[in-house]
């Protein structure tokens, strides 16, 4: 799969500039925390807001506009599960992302959503379910 031309995000509370690459092998933000052998990204913006808005720590919540080095897949835990087709345009790859930039001007979610949102996860978590593999 390419990106051709499209834009691509990645919201995290890491403090990263222009140039700097995201790799795998870092204890993932959800579920057990376990060390993670993807890099997670996006197409759409409101999913790269959830990404920053739901990151473990205790940084600014941010969005960089990245570049995959290598190829990507769609994300199976959204696209298999949750969402078939890729909606939300959820991507995952073993190689790494290039920040190309950063989006500076978005609005997060209300906080009646995103304690709904938390306490759905919550809730999955309780279950047994594993939001990353």
């Amino acid at each position: 799969m390419s990106s051709g031309a499209k834009r691509l995000y990645h919201g995290t509370r890491a403090d990263l500039k222009t140039g700097d690459l995201i790799t795998a092998g870092y204890r993932s933000n959800y579920g057990n925390r376990n060390q993670v052998s993807w890099v997670y990204f996006t197409g759409t913006l409101d999913a790269a807001i959830w990404g920053a808005e739901l990151a473990t720590g205790n940084g600014r919540e941010r969005i960089y506009i990245v570049e995959p080095i290598g190829s990507f897949v769609d994300d199976p835990n959204l696209t298999d599960k949750k969402f078939p087709g890729n909606p939300t345009q959820s991507y995952r790859s073993r190689e790494p992302l290039r920040v190309t930039g950063e989006v500076t001007d978005w609005v997060g979610h209300s906080p009646e959503r995103l304690k709904e949102m938390k306490e759905n996860l919550k809730r999955l978590k309780a279950q047994g379910v594993e939001a990353i593999d």
